[in-house]
């Protein structure tokens, strides 16, 4: 549920804060009040496209905030992305500058537009006054279909993925023949070329260092040499130091036992120099100035950068060219044999697909049935008498096939007794359209609902519907209200309005009015108490002037609406 949302600086508003409630949270006011700009703040903290021109005049930035209940999916979605995903609120930030620059931050950590993208499905979801019903698009349809019913189609993708996979690589083997042969003499020679090179993966290393070592044995013979002698040959070694001292602790701990663990020390110490002057005898004696040696370790080197410089930019890398040349090759010798098995793992992929878009099509057919019952009581609920029906058509041909199955979603009503049925986009009237539109997005997520309740799944908190009321007037705006009000029942719903009839039933009513102060516009918003609401329907039914009449119209109306 959606508990706060705050802006500044934000167009003509310089700075509001509205909490909102569960239920049916309704804003009216007067047109140009700027009603739609809060909707449009919260579409920002949603993941919505931002711009330098929501800065009010004058101001550095505009920043929006809203603070929602926390889901487990939300939160889920939180630890994903690396963010704090504890505490029972999340905390949704943006900042944008006037010269166009924006910073996100969630739970006041910084993220980034694409977690508010991934976050506003678990929190919100915005039914603009811009949705129109003609703009859907079959995938659209398909996806409220699919939504309805709580529909995966995870499988179909996998299948789908894997069949089009192995149908690109069949593909690319068998065309481009001429230039894949054209190309076989360019493989062989490298392949030839580094299989001849009988790579060995470290041995660049190694050659580097007998290289240093070659390059500078006459140094290295002197520093083993001396180190020998400074250890141990000589009458100042180490060694002789050592053995000194020695004799003399020995004799110390002839008196006193605490000297005991001393002469262990000293001990190991002279045993320790002694080995590591023998080690640089023995070093010395192996050094072998080879400048034969020295020329084959690099003409290797050689060869080894300029395979490099052709094939990758490691051994390793060169190696792993070679075996990808060499099976390029393997393909072209063995192409008829692996053209017939790619044919048969093609042929099993696309039967793999069949079953999973033919199970998918099952569940839409069954949801559409369902869907169409569903939404056409919603519509004649709304003082219409109109047929509805969603039609799930299977194009099974290849062309078809996509990661979400093969089905065609279309929607069809007819607005009035003995007309055809015909697309959504053909309905002519603006009223009907809204009413449509409210009926279906209420079907979908009452149906939706009713299918996650099932799997135990958490539901949307909040939905939002901004001016979907016009072109309805009477009995179909009381209509209008009463299934808001219902659909609040379930979940908190936010909505904008210039109904009174639908105004009548709101939770919480709030007023969006515009003031002018020193020159500068201001928006203003508060929550109306039930004596303001009565003015405030009062002035919708009547205008500007408020009569005795149209408050007790609305004392009526505000009675009626108590009762459901």
């Amino acid at each position: 549920m959606l508990l706060e949302l705050r802006a500044e600086n934000y167009i003509v508003v310089d700075q509001a804060t509205i909490a909102f409630g569960p239920g049916l949270n309704l804003l009216t006011g007067e047109t140009g009040a700027g009603k739609s700009i809060l909707i449009d703040a919260l579409g920002l903290l949603l993941g919505e496209k931002a711009s330098a021109e929501i800065v009010r005049h004058g101001a550095d930035r505009a920043t929006v905030a809203c603070v929602f209940e926390a889901t487990p999916g939300a939160l889920a979605i939180l630890e994903a992305n690396g963010l704090d995903a504890t505490g029972e609120e999340i905390i949704l930030r943006r900042e944008i500058s006037s010269a166009g620059k924006g910073r996100v931050f969630v739970n006041n950590q910084p993220a980034t537009v694409a977690v508010l993208h991934a976050l506003a499905p678990e929190l919100a979801l915005v039914h603009a006054q811009s949705d129109a019903l003609g703009a859907f698009d079959q995938a659209q349809q398909r996806i409220l279909l699919d939504r309805s019913a709580g529909i995966a189609t995870d499988s179909v993708a996998a299948t789908f993925a894997a069949w089009q996979a192995l149908r690109e690589r069949l593909t690319a083997l068998s065309s481009d023949e001429q230039d894949r042969l054209r190309m076989a003499d360019l493989w062989s020679f490298q392949a030839r070329e580094i299989e001849q090179a009988q790579l060995e993966a470290g041995e660049e290393e190694t050659l580097l260092a007998e290289k240093r070592v070659l390059a500078n044995s006459e140094k290295l013979y002197a520093a083993a040499l001396g180190a020998h002698d400074v250890l141990y040959e000589s009458s100042t070694s180490a060694e002789v130091a050592l053995r000194a001292g020695l004799k003399q602790m020995e004799e110390l701990l002839r008196f006193d036992p605490r000297w005991e663990e001393a002469v262990q020390q000293l001990t190991a110490a002279r045993a320790t120099v002694g080995d590591l002057g023998m080690q640089a005898r023995e070093f010395a004696e192996k050094i072998q100035s080879s400048p034969e040696r020295l020329d084959a370790i690099e003409d290797r080197l050689a060869l080894l950068d300029r395979l490099k410089r052709k094939y990758g930019a490691s051994i390793a890398e060169v190696i792993a060219y070679g075996e990808q040349v060499r099976g390029k090759l393997e393909e072209i010798e063995n192409r008829d044999q692996l053209l017939a098995g790619l044919t048969a793992q093609v042929a099993e992929a696309a039967k793999q697909y069949i079953a999973a878009a033919q199970a998918l099509t099952k569940q839409r057919t069954a949801a559409a049935t369902r869907l169409a019952k569903r939404a056409e009581s919603e519509i004649n609920q709304l003082a219409m008498k109109a047929r509805f029906e969603v039609e799930v058509t299977a194009q099974q041909e290849e062309p078809h096939w996509t990661a979400h199955g093969w089905d065609s979603v279309a929607y069809r009503i007819a607005t009035n007794p003995g007309e055809p049925l015909k697309p959504l986009d053909k309905i002519a009237s603006g009223g009907e359209m809204s009413r449509v539109l409210l009926a279906l997005k209420v079907s979908v997520e009452s149906a939706s609902a009713a299918a996650k309740s099932k799997r135990k799944a958490p539901l949307p908190r909040t939905l939002v519907f901004d001016e979907i009321d016009i072109g309805i007037g009477g009995s179909a705006a009381e209509a209008v209200g009463q299934k808001l009000k219902t659909l609040a029942g379930g979940q908190q719903v936010l909505c904008i309005t210039h109904l009174p009839q639908i105004a009548a039933f709101a939770d919480r009513h709030f007023s969006i009015e515009k003031q002018t102060q020193a020159g500068r516009t201001h928006t203003a918003i508060r929550q109306l108490t039930d004596a303001e609401r009565r003015q405030e329907i009062a002035r919708m039914l009547s205008g500007a002037q408020i009569t005795d009449t149209s408050l007790k119209h609305a004392e009526q109306m505000l009675k009626t609406s108590r009762k459901l």
